[in-house]
């Protein structure tokens, strides 16, 4: 069995009932992935499209490509015929794209609505107003070939456990309180919060999804 193959094993051991694992593949070769896949992984996350388009193109059609990195309109219609889902959602501009080009491709692309709950400007992100303004609006009606499927966050990058443990509740208090409206824009099943350093803690706090780089490829 190889390291990455033992780290996928490991990890899904530790993993809660009902969280997904995304290997996070960003500037990781091919033979990476292949050896990820063949351990069974089929959820892969990148940052950058042109990287993410590439391997689709090369890589088995069964797996799920998870765009999580700050996403530019203008490349939105180069993974739009396959994402499986769109993390960073962060502006009605880049929904309104989203949407245009599903539209062209016949598709309704799942997407999540990035909340900003750092400490840090660097993050990108709703604030929980213009959260609150845009899953109140008629997006169905505005945006057909988009599904808003949950939230995303991400927390300080800090060692302070208490700190990371409260922006992670505090995501999933605004993911809870949004998943039981049930409006026809959205079904918000997914929270997207924890990474390689803090994913026991935000499972811990709800999440539904991790995103997992180093701890199963190694340092890049």
């Amino acid at each position: 069995m190889s390291q990455i193959a033992q780290q996928i094993a490991q990890i899904t051991t530790e993993l809660l009932p009902n969280v997904t694992l995304v290997a996070v593949s960003k500037t990781q070769p091919l033979a990476a992935l292949e050896s990820a896949y063949q351990a069974g992984q089929r959820h892969f996350g990148e940052n950058k499209v042109q990287e993410m388009t590439a391997k689709w193109e090369q890589l088995p059609k069964d797996i799920h490509w998870h765009m999580i990195g700050h996403l530019q309109r203008n490349k939105v219609k180069y993974m739009a015929p396959y994402v499986a889902l769109v993390h960073g959602v962060d502006s009605l501009a880049l929904l309104a794209e989203i949407d245009r080009q599903a539209q062209k491709c016949g598709r309704i692309i799942p997407c999540l609505l990035q909340v900003f709950i750092a400490q840090e400007e660097t993050k990108f992100g709703f604030d929980q107003v213009e959260l609150i303004a845009v899953l109140t609006s008629e997006l169905a009606t505005q945006f057909p070939n988009i599904r808003i499927k949950g939230l995303m966050g991400m927390a300080s990058n800090t060692d302070d456990q208490a700190q990371i443990r409260k922006e992670f509740a505090g995501l999933k208090q605004l993911f809870d309180h949004f998943a039981h409206m049930n409006p026809t824009a959205f079904d918000m099943t997914i929270l997207s919060m924890g990474m390689s350093g803090d994913f026991h803690i935000a499972m811990e706090e709800g999440s539904t999804l991790i995103r997992v780089g180093s701890r199963i490829f190694g340092g890049r």
